[in-house]
């Protein structure tokens, strides 16, 4: 970084955003505290924070090592690492800030807490009116739960960052920071069921079924495929952020649905705690975002990778709408299957899988395997790779042996959906390429909003919009 100073213009920019914060938070506490107001002020401060401490910082990472080159550069500089881990800090400190805000009103109006018994009222009342805007204190389990496991993620991802954990170490971390998640949600929630689809229902005779213990197998691995979902798409300067904003304005977008609708369902409290963890979470990203962006002056890490995997785990557990997140995750689906014959080395896989620079061009091609006569691909995976060419989802070259006239695999671009873009679309620069597969991000998540609340109702007997009976 060259610099760990403001500019007087960047001085300018966060002075405003943190006076236009100031001013929202007080007005929302002189109209009794609201939490979505008082979320989108902490989330102004949480951005002006990270990305004040992340200029102040950035020295400090350099001189304890965590550093890297960025090889995509004429230039290749070193530049700070694991500089995610600000964003997490300065995270978890805003959604700790906020329980007080979130919960104060209705544990002292509603329950004896504070010692005000004589402000105490009868609970139906707590459910409607002005105090719908605030969380019931049995939400606070699920909340502390939440930041358990943030926590949780945070410090295991630091120290991936540190010791540089091989793949078979580190896989299963996720699942081990998202157990207090699950236990709170055994708990307090514990529905297991289903809604089977209209076809099916007379089939099996009934519109439910009871997965028990399974559907916590499939929480479980939803928690430790997002964060190396995101991990594994990866690369080139500012898409691991790109990607994480994208997933968050469009889980915002959700959240809005239900909370601007005619008639608002039960859900409605879990899309309010939804956005009070996602609302943050896109202030601190936001502000990582400009130093991570092409030209990149620093690094996010395994670390962000991790923690915004377990926001959305968080969001979407806690929020009851997992199989949504699922739709919005699919390129990160898609990457991960398309990926799996070099993650389990089916097929030779390089420690990274960049895409190749151009220096003369300046632009990033697909990176390649490259295959001698000796090593060949197996005889089931050849078949495949060349099903895969003529598809144009894998650039293969061939190389004849002089002597024996037989044809071998000479190169094949590495299987990553990067790699796959440059392969359909040519060599591009770096700052395109990242912006180009987020748009598609978000046009394949906009497109999978639609499905979940349009032609879902082709399988399904209602939406979980309509009219709030629904079950969610």
């Amino acid at each position: 970084m060259a610099s760990n100073t403001l500019s007087s213009r960047e001085f300018s920019f966060l002075a405003l955003v943190t006076a236009v914060s100031v001013l929202l938070l007080s007005r929302a506490l002189q109209g009794g505290g609201e939490p979505i107001y008082t979320s989108l002020a902490l989330s102004g401060l949480a951005y002006a924070s990270t990305y004040y401490l992340i200029i102040q910082t950035a020295p400090s990472f350099l001189k304890a090592g965590l550093k890297g080159k960025d090889m995509s550069k004429r230039v290749q500089k070193e530049i700070p690492e694991c500089v995610g881990a600000i964003c997490a800090i300065v995270y978890l400190l805003i959604v700790m800030i906020f329980i007080p805000f979130a919960f104060y009103q209705d544990i002292v109006a509603a329950t004896s807490g504070g010692g005000n018994r004589d402000v105490v009222i009868e609970v139906e009342h707590v459910n409607q009116g002005r105090f719908l805007h605030w969380f019931p204190h049995n939400k606070l389990a699920s909340y502390l739960s939440a930041i358990l496991s943030l926590q949780s993620i945070t410090i295991l991802g630091i120290g991936d960052d540190v010791f540089d954990l091989r793949w078979r170490h580190k896989f299963f971390i996720p699942f081990i920071a998202a157990i207090p998640l699950l236990t709170v949600y055994y708990v307090d929630f514990g529905i297991t069921s289903v809604v089977v689809p209209n076809f099916l229902q007379n089939i099996l005779g009934a519109e439910l079924v009871h997965l028990g213990g399974a559907y916590y197998v499939y929480m479980g691995a939803l928690a430790i495929f997002c964060p190396n979902s995101i991990n594994i798409l990866a690369g080139i300067n500012g898409i691991e952020v790109m990607q994480s904003i994208v997933i968050a304005l469009l889980l915002i977008i959700n959240d809005s649905l239900y909370l601007l609708s005619a008639y608002p369902p039960p859900a409605t409290e879990s899309h309010l705690f939804s956005l009070s963890f996602l609302l943050p979470f896109l202030g601190v990203s936001l502000a990582l975002f400009w130093h991570n962006q092409y030209p990149a002056t620093v690094f996010v890490g395994d670390t962000y990778c991790y923690f915004a995997g377990m926001v959305f785990i968080v969001v979407s557990i806690l929020g009851h709408f997992s199989k949504t997140l699922i739709l919005l995750l699919l390129p990160q689906i898609f990457n991960f299957v398309y990926s799996a014959p070099q993650l389990f080395h089916l097929i030779p896989c390089p420690r990274h899988r960049l895409p190749k620079y151009n220096a003369h061009r300046d632009v990033l091609e697909p990176s390649v395997v490259q295959w001698t006569a000796e090593k060949q691909p197996r005889a089931y995976a050849a078949p495949a790779m060349r099903l895969l060419a003529k598809l144009r989802l894998l650039r293969v070259t061939y190389r004849q042996d002089q002597d024996s006239g037989r044809e071998f695999f000479d190169t094949s671009s590495n299987m990553t959906i990067i790699n796959l873009w440059l392969v359909a679309r040519g060599p591009m620069h770096e700052r395109r390429l990242a912006w180009e597969l987020s748009i598609m991000q978000l046009l394949v998540g906009l497109l999978g909003l639609v499905v979940r609340h349009k032609m879902a109702l082709f399988l399904f007997r209602e939406d979980n919009l309509d009219l709030g009976n629904a079950v969610v």
